[in-house]
């Protein structure tokens, strides 16, 4: 879970020992080589037109529809990414990358169960991938399957002993899935992780830090302005996600909509855009909810003007008292067809 390396991982691994496959023409390999090279030269669109050229030329070919996808990957081209990725799996059924970039790719779309189920399908057809598979841990967490979390975690712990983030996921996990007092008492021990501010935000998650000591941190010792930016997004971001696990939802979403501002090519990034969207649609839902509410509320105030009962005059006066509480909204003494008096701008 070394989080500086870029979007291409296992790019190399899939390229790196390329050569002619049985039944395979040479032109698609180096076609692929060639959209590799391309690619790290910083010419993207050339890499991907060679990439293209290489599944003309075979379009049964899954690792070349592959290798495009994972062109489309990194350049953040999601539905072209997970096109190509699925057109792999169904040339390829058995292949465990695509599984796992495919699932990368329903996290970045917010499709979150759809990205445990490919994870799970890639540990599957290669057992070997799960101990270190902390993406499928992060999946978990927007999954609320906390506990599912927490051991994934406790696995990559074994993998490598020394992630912040990793100790912060598990905090995470456990602090919904239990409490922050028990996931900051049993926080994971980290010896010391060289990425700033990565040190100073275990100390806030173990209590031994302030958020103006991340931030302080992040800012420290002149580093250039791609070094700070990226500083900045970690420390935004696991404030962020240190206040909501706290109950502090305004600070929280402060610093989440910060760390998106601080745009960096990894994955992580894609994280915190994911947690912003999904906050933001959760604010949407309980607006909606509360709208239709109170239209509801509104319309049986209607429905007492016109049926006079002792009954319903006793009912609409309970509701509308109910509502000034609940709105702090002034209803006229004299309306005795109890209707709300901002049911007239309707």
């Amino acid at each position: 879970m070394n989080l500086v390396r870029r979007a291409l991982v296992g790019w190399g691994l899939c390229l790196s020992a390329i050569g002619p496959a049985r039944g395979e023409e040479k032109p698609v390999d180096e076609l692929l080589a060639e959209a590799k090279s391309t690619f790290e030269r910083g010419q993207p669109d050339a890499a991907l037109k060679l990439a293209g050229r290489a599944v003309e030329s075979d379009p049964k070919n899954a690792r070349a529809v592959f290798v495009r996808g994972l062109l489309y990957e990194a350049l953040a081209k999601h539905g072209q990414a997970l096109a190509d990725f699925n057109a792999a799996i169904e040339l390829n059924p058995r292949y465990a990358d695509a599984y796992d970039h495919r699932g990368s790719e329903q996290f970045k779309l917010a499709k979150i169960d759809a990205s445990i189920a490919d994870f799970d399908k890639a540990i599957e057809l290669d057992p070997a991938r799960e101990r270190g598979h902390w993406k499928r841990g992060i999946s978990y967490y927007y999954a609320r399957k906390y506990d599912l979390g927490r051991k994934q975690f406790e696995s990559y712990q074994t993998f490598d002993d020394n992630d912040v983030e990793n100790a912060v996921w598990r905090y995470l996990c456990m602090a919904r899935g239990e409490s922050v007092d028990k996931a900051r008492r049993s926080i994971l021990k980290i010896k010391d992780d060289p990425r700033v501010p990565m040190m100073q935000v275990h100390a806030l998650y173990a209590g031994r830090a302030t958020p103006d000591d991340v931030l302080a941190a992040a800012q420290a010792g002149g580093p250039s302005p791609e070094e700070l930016n990226q500083r900045m997004f970690y420390a935004e971001l696991y404030l962020g996600l240190y206040f909501e696990a706290a109950g502090d939802r305004k600070q929280a979403a402060e610093h989440l909509e910060a760390a998106i501002r601080h745009r960096i090519g990894h994955y992580m990034w894609d994280v915190a855009r994911v947690h912003v969207e999904l906050l933001r649609r959760a604010g949407g839902a309980e607006g909606r909810q509360e709208q239709g509410l109170n239209l509801q509320q509104r319309q049986e105030c209607r429905g007492g003007g016109r049926d006079k009962t002792p009954d319903t005059v006793e009912r609409t006066a309970q509701l509308l008292e109910n509502l000034s509480k609940q709105t702090g909204l002034t209803f006229s003494e004299e309306d005795r067809e109890a209707r709300v008096l901002f049911i007239e701008q309707d």
